[in-house]
């Protein structure tokens, strides 16, 4: 907290409360509940011994870990109303997207979104954060402003669908960017859990989001997708994301993909463009991927990325690429026909 002969300055205290009740406001879903929560982290602060609060390197670290605790205990809680749930696709006025006030919203010049021209295939980072995605601050994580802004309601909503631990983990891992050590000292599991728990999260949430498209419809918008992506054209490749699309990054800790999803058409054109830039023996093809018509990026002729699409109606609501090396070994280990017309220009 910076305390100085224990004082602390007031726009650290502020901006504290103000991250406690965003943790709080995103695992809860209310803002009574976030208020309540934040209340029994300070009253449990305060009731630590001087002693024990003096020996709390970091009071930040120490009551954000308390309300997520807090805040998962109640999740978990047999005795939590079904009323106090928002109805998927309901933004509630109490929702944390609308029930916010402005002061409390993270500032859009602080946006998480890729940087256009500062991300290479696998090493994408997000604006001002040091590669790996974290936008931590001198006062800790703070939530994404791009999904804060831009993520759909039915998202949102569809939190409350998750178990406790699966709402916390996503959480606290893609909102708040927290470290895997304070993800897991909250969840009270391992890290490698939480980031289990957090990905079965992210699958729950895509499978309740995507919409059936036909095979011939989802294969033409792909093919766009990839022609533009190969032209570098923005204009027609965000003409083919929904306004709230997002994109997902699994590089497996074994590139330097990002580690937070990008939300917001705009926000993942200019990501997947980065990503894609034109290289020297880089290539861009269109190959079957879980059932569907994928991207799959070769460099050196070696399969760098496959790249899946969820599509509802003409346009793409989620991006799913995975860099890692280890999920794509089955790829490099025979050749697989590549569709000519994708390879070329879709």
């Amino acid at each position: 907290m910076g305390e100085t002969g224990g004082a602390v300055p007031i726009a650290e205290l502020l901006d504290e409360r103000r991250h406690l009740l965003d943790v709080a406001h995103w695992m809860l879903g209310t803002a009574a509940g976030a208020e309540d929560a934040v209340t029994e982290t300070y009253r449990r602060w305060y009731a630590l011994t001087d002693a024990r609060r003096a020996a709390v390197a970091e009071p930040r670290a120490w009551l954000t870990r308390t309300t997520g605790t807090i805040c998962l205990a109640r999740l978990a809680s047999a005795g939590r109303a079904p009323s106090e749930r928002p109805a998927p696709g309901h933004l509630s006025p109490e929702h944390p997207l609308s029930g916010l006030p402005s002061w409390r919203r993270p500032s859009p010049a602080h946006t998480g979104s890729a940087h256009t021209g500062s991300a290479h295939t696998g090493s994408a980072h997000t604006g001002s954060a040091a590669v790996g995605g974290r936008a931590d601050g001198p006062a800790g994580p703070r939530p994404d402003p791009a999904l804060t802004e831009e993520i759909s309601g039915v998202l949102l909503g569809a939190l409350a669908t998750l178990s406790p631990a699966e709402r916390a983990a996503f959480v606290l891992n893609d909102v708040f960017a927290m470290p895997p050590r304070a993800v897991g000292d909250i969840v009270g599991r391992s890290p490698r859990a939480c980031a289990e728990l957090a990905d079965r999260a992210r699958h729950s949430l895509r499978a309740r989001r995507a919409r059936p498209t036909e095979d011939r419809e989802h294969d033409s918008v792909v093919r766009a997708v990839r022609r533009a992506c190969a032209t570098a054209d923005a204009t027609g490749l965000a003409a083919l994301l929904a306004p709230d699309a997002a994109a997902f990054f699994d590089g497996g800790g074994k590139v330097r993909a990002l580690t937070r999803p990008v939300h917001g058409k705009h926000h993942v054109t200019r990501t997947l463009l980065t990503l894609l830039a034109p290289r020297p023996r880089t290539t861009l093809h269109l190959r079957r991927a879980n059932g569907r018509t994928a991207i799959v990026v070769r460099h050196r002729a070696r399969v760098a990325a496959v790249i899946s699409f969820d599509v509802s109606g003409h346009q793409v609501t989620e991006v799913w690429a995975v860099l890692n090396p280890d999920k794509l070994r089955s790829w490099n280990r025979s050749r697989f026909p590549v569709d000519e017309r994708g390879a070329r220009d879709g």
